[in-house]
């Protein structure tokens, strides 16, 4: 697959270039390039992304830090079950519990929520760091509600991070889940002050917890484009119309003419009798 000339490889992380050290320069170069497009494209165009991963995958498939771009690249794609299968490669390799949120919400896109609510109450969940903890929250919420447990979602998101006044890079996600699980039990008043809680911790909009707010309290947004479009819609219309009445005038002033011309016409014949 092409890659742009201004992508030189550098770009990523450096504990994921010296993994690529185990390869000869020229190749790891060409690995490291293809991970940089990953990383560029995932959230944009995740196939082309995934494309891009299996280049990678072609050419390093015993890397750790390849397996695990594939996993993403897949898992952003809903390609779930083989994003699964390199998430588990990645792990074998390294050793690492990192990955193991993302792995359980595999299995909620595998359709086996029971799978990872067995994951959530795992030994490794206790081996994740503070993010990683809140990240298998979540998850373990998001398969309580596939399971149509609503209530039971609700709770497993209380926790001391949700009710923490500080703001962390997980609080505004932790929040919105919160106030959504809320409103789907319909709790809506609670649900309107989380949605607020959630704007005020997103920070790079990251969740769409101020739209959600303001169609709780019933605010709607004009789109200034559409705005734009229906005012130009309008004012072509106007001018078709002014056109059509010019048309109408110029075609009465024809008639009126053509009607005085056969006038004249006539008086100029019953002279010609006289």
């Amino acid at each position: 697959m092409p890659i742009p000339e201004d992508v030189t490889g550098d770009e990523i992380d450096k504990d994921v270039r010296q993994e690529l050290q185990s390869l000869p320069k020229t190749l790891a170069d060409d690995v490291a390039r293809n991970l940089v497009m990953v990383a560029r494209l995932i959230d944009e165009d995740p196939e082309g992304a995934y494309g891009y991963s299996k280049v990678a995958l072609r050419l390093a498939s015993r890397v750790a830090a390849v397996r695990e771009a594939a996993g993403f690249a897949a898992y952003a794609s809903q390609k779930y079950s083989e994003a699964l299968a390199e998430f588990r490669a990645a792990r074998r390799m390294t050793g690492s519990v990192d990955l193991w949120p993302v792995m359980a919400d595999c299995e909620r896109g595998l359709g086996r929520p029971e799978k990872t609510l067995d994951m959530a109450g795992a030994p490794e969940v206790h081996k994740l760091d503070k993010a990683g903890q809140v990240e298998m929250r979540l998850v373990a919420a998001g398969a309580r509600r596939d399971m149509g447990q609503l209530d039971a979602a609700i709770v497993t998101l209380q926790s001391p991070e949700l009710a923490s006044n500080a703001v962390q890079p997980w609080t505004a996600r932790l929040r919105y889940a919160y106030a959504d699980a809320l409103l789907a039990a319909g709790r809506e008043s609670e649900a309107r002050e989380w949605f607020a809680k959630a704007v005020e911790a997103d920070r790079d909009g990251s969740t769409d917890a101020s739209d959600r707010l303001a169609e709780l309290d019933g605010v709607e947004f004009v789109d200034a484009l559409d705005e734009n479009e229906n005012e130009n819609e309008n004012s072509e219309d106007e001018s078709e119309n002014n056109e059509d009445e010019g048309g109408n005038e110029d075609q009465r002033d024809d008639s009126a003419a053509s009607a005085d011309a056969t006038a004249a016409q006539d008086d100029d014949q019953d002279d010609d009798k006289d």
